[in-house]
């Protein structure tokens, strides 16, 4: 059965939507703002809030890649600076 209190939108976005989402989620800082907001606006559309919460776990995810190669490659790298 359908619950009242939490009502959301679930209209289907159309693809000119899908694209204009995406093409500003690219974009550096206010991508990353946007994102935030879409995630967790109680009037974002259900599937734009399930996708920019998506959107935010690879972002999590690849940042957090991106600092142990930083950190292993970095690291390995100042040692070898210093051993020579």
């Amino acid at each position: 059965m359908e619950n009242m209190n939490t009502h959301q939108e679930t209209n289907v976005m159309s693809a000119k939507e899908w694209a204009l989402t995406i093409f500003l989620a690219s974009l550096p800082i206010i991508g990353l703002i946007l994102v935030l907001v879409w995630a967790f606006d109680t009037s974002t559309p259900i599937n734009k809030k399930n996708w920019a919460k998506g959107s935010l776990l690879l972002m999590l995810i690849y940042f957090i890649l991106a600092m142990v190669f930083l950190f292993m490659f970095g690291g390995l790298a100042l040692l070898a600076g210093l051993a020579s």
